[in-house]
């Protein structure tokens, strides 16, 4: 069916009107209340006939104890792809989340926390942020530091800023001098190599320096297979929703932030029926019980080929989609670009990004 058909041009207008009317106030919205502070020109009984058969085609639906309508799952989805405006952040916020962002060093942990905090504060919602995670993590520079005995600290740094430390027990005693050179001919043989570039590299060895080679395609293999760390901000801003009172919405925003397990099946389901852009899951859509009474806000960040992560807002379904959806892309084109920065990346075509 083809949904920018099957209504007419007022009862768009009066769909998007209860929308916007009940997300702001979470009270039913009655033909009255339309007709007194929208001044569409038609009476009270007009809209209110509208609004009935809005009902009966199943975009709103009215609690017993009111007159009035609040929207469906049907009407906030209808609501989204075919009434909502393609609106952008206000320029001032724009340069103040810039001016955010710019203002704390390079560092990945720090840009994760902040666009947590700002996502859950612009869209008045509860906000994840799926660390970006390389396709293939890359070496960058290794040290080797003597600290008692036999006893190294092996520091691993990879591209894009992680770090990793283990502790080696070596057969014999080694000089910091030695360990010296040798961290910087591992750090001229292996810069910019993935694991597997690294064991091919390592054959023709000498020993010592092969064994240090091994470890480190260890530590970058079992980076590959984790995913990113997740960060979330916002909770106080989906517990105090009128309709969390009884607590159902609200335990499942908790579950799915708090379970790693349910968020990545999650991302990876939703992220994975497209390629790119804004996704908006209204009430698990009849595919996601978890998210049966939240809705979703979600998009990719990143470059294809390279690294990505995800990021989103998630609150109750009386959500304020408009803003949820310009925040969530502005944030993510942000972090794309971010990204560049930190990993040292060439400008690509706009088309490589997750845009």
């Amino acid at each position: 069916m083809d949904l920018a058909h099957e209504l007419t041009t007022r009862q768009q207008t009066i769909l998007g009107l209860v929308v916007r009317e009940y997300v702001a106030t979470a009270a039913p919205v009655s033909s009255k209340i339309i007709t007194e502070q929208y001044g569409l020109g038609i009476s009270s009984a007009t809209v209110r006939n509208e609004m009935a058969y809005l009902e009966e085609l199943g975009y709103l639906t009215h609690p017993h104890t009111s007159a009035g309508r609040i929207p469906t799952e049907k009407g906030y989805r209808y609501f989204v792809q075919q009434l909502m405006r393609e609106a952008e952040l206000p320029l001032n916020e724009q340069l103040m989340i810039q001016h955010q962002f710019y203002q704390v060093s390079l560092d990945l942990d720090q840009w994760m926390r902040l666009a947590a905090a700002v996502l859950a504060r612009t869209a008045h919602s509860a906000s994840l942020i799926k660390a970006p995670r390389p396709n293939r993590c890359r070496f960058k520079h290794v040290e080797l530091i003597s600290t008692h005995g036999p006893v190294v600290l092996l520091i691993l740094v990879l591209e894009g800023g992680l770090v990793q430390q283990k502790m080696l027990t070596l057969t014999e005693i080694r000089s910091q001098e030695d360990l010296g050179r040798v961290s910087n001919w591992l750090n001229d043989a292996f810069r910019g190599l993935t694991a597997d570039e690294i064991v091919a590299e390592s054959t023709t060895l000498p020993e010592f320096e092969r064994e240090i080679g091994h470890i480190l395609v260890d530590v970058m293999r079992a980076v590959d297979q984790r995913g990113g760390d997740v960060y979330h901000d916002g909770l106080l801003n989906v517990m105090g929703q009128p309709e969390f009172a009884a607590g159902g919405g609200f335990q499942q925003v908790l579950r799915i932030l708090e379970e790693r397990v349910l968020l990545e099946t999650l991302l990876s389901d939703i992220l994975s029926r497209a390629a790119n852009g804004v996704q908006v899951v209204i009430g698990g859509e009849g595919r996601w019980e978890e998210l049966s009474e939240c809705s979703l806000v979600l998009a990719r960040y990143g470059v294809q080929g390279e690294a990505s992560g995800a990021l989103g807002v998630l609150g109750p379904t009386r959500m304020p989609y408009e803003r949820a959806v310009s925040a969530v892309r502005y944030v993510s084109n942000l972090l794309s670009d971010l990204l560049f920065t930190i990993y040292g990346w060439e400008k690509t075509s706009q088309e490589e990004r997750w845009r």
